[in-house]
């Protein structure tokens, strides 16, 4: 199925580029209404059913390091298990995830050892490097070489997914390694703590030349990728308006907030400026921060990770929800505790729900359904 849009103005109606999202220019308006903040009385709602494609990679590809595989392959998994969820009229808009670049690629291009490391859960194959240096001193020098293999690798990546993703489904926005992250990958998380109080000078002038290095990186994504209806597919809250990035806070998960203020905020106001906003993750531990980034200009949504430890996020949700706001939060629960929830009108309105172990396609439907029609 693929929707088509509906003219006022008697043309001809446009078809939706993506043929496997069933809900088409639907979805897209639901998305845009939640992260435009014009939703608070609307639930959305992703339904994830377990793919064939998932179970032959995670047979095929065992938890551990691995080589750094072969681009054509991981499109033809990504076609494979979209193309098992394309008649899934939820809002999700489906897309893939270039995980093989998620983190490696930033240390790599300034020479560090990119290691890849296969996850069977996810399908995904990312990447890391050990610290550059042992001293921040030694990053003085940093440079960008656009003619760097692995930079080159990337941007054969992209065209070879964006050729076989082409009419069928979008590219995620990778996530940016910025700010302090970035100093995490020069020294060391440790080291970087040390620093932020030792080094400050040194420590700015790195988070400075980051900003400069990430735009390149995600400039190349948007040249090569470009956008869907207008919008950045995302692996965090599915489709949003504009070009949009993926921040990670991570670093600030185990520091005061003073230090996010401090280290943390400028930078990110800086290269949402840049683009046309963005989105972050928060896992639980970093939960202290929520009032602080919620006031990020450009903020589309907050993921919201659950963590070992910690209360999940939904069981919490109506307070963490009124501690951010009008930010549009996306939140992940189990099938069934979904939905007694629809059962007992107990949703919270500017959420994006992803619903795991969700039996099957029919069962998505049935609840998709009802999350449709829910009122408030």
């Amino acid at each position: 199925m693929v929707e088509e849009s509906k003219d006022s103005e008697g043309n001809p109606p446009r078809r939706f580029p993506l043929s496997y999202c069933a809900g088409g220019y639907e979805t897209l308006a639901r998305l845009e209404n939640l992260y435009e903040r014009r939703a608070a009385d609307q639930v959305c709602a992703v339904f994830e059913v377990r793919t064939a494609a998932l179970e032959r990679f995670e047979q095929a590809h065992p938890a551990g390091f691995c080589d750094y595989p072969d681009p054509n392959e991981r499109i033809a998994f990504w076609d494979e298990h979209l193309a098992e969820r394309s008649a899934l009229l939820d809002d999700s808009v489906p897309c893939a995830y270039l995980s093989e670049f998620d983190q490696g690629l930033y240390g790599g291009l300034l020479g560090g050892e990119v290691r890849f490391l296969s996850d069977p859960g996810m399908g995904w194959i990312s990447s890391m490097v050990p610290p550059l240096f042992d001293e921040l001193s030694d990053a003085s020098k940093l440079t960008f070489d656009r003619d760097h293999p692995w930079f080159q690798c990337y941007l054969e990546q992209m065209d070879i997914f964006a050729r076989g993703a082409a009419g069928k489904f979008g590219i995620s926005h990778l996530i940016l390694i910025d700010s302090v992250n970035f100093v995490f990958e020069l020294i060391g998380a440790t080291a970087a703590y040390q620093a932020l109080i030792e080094q400050p000078e040194a420590v700015s002038r790195a988070i400075d030349f980051a900003f400069g290095f990430n735009v390149k990186i995600h400039e190349a994504f948007f040249d090569h990728v470009g956008l869907t209806e207008g919008g950045t597919c995302s692996n965090m809250i599915g489709w949003g308006p504009g070009r949009l990035v993926s921040e990670s806070v991570d670093p600030f998960h185990m520091t005061s907030v003073d230090y996010f203020e401090r280290w943390g905020r400028e930078p990110i106001e800086r290269i949402f400026n840049h683009f046309d906003g963005g989105v972050l993750h928060i896992h639980a531990n970093g939960r202290h921060l929520l009032e602080a980034v919620s006031t990020l200009p450009g903020l589309k949504g907050i993921w919201l990770g659950d963590d070992r430890g910690y209360e999940p996020s939904f069981d919490i949700l109506g307070e963490l929800k009124r501690r951010v706001g009008d930010v549009p939060v996306i939140v992940s629960v189990n099938y069934d505790r979904f939905v007694r929830a629809l059962d007992n009108h107990a949703l919270i309105g500017g959420i994006q729900y992803v619903v795991t172990n969700t039996p099957d396609a029919d069962a998505a439907h049935r609840e998709m359904t009802r999350v449709r029609r829910y009122t408030f």
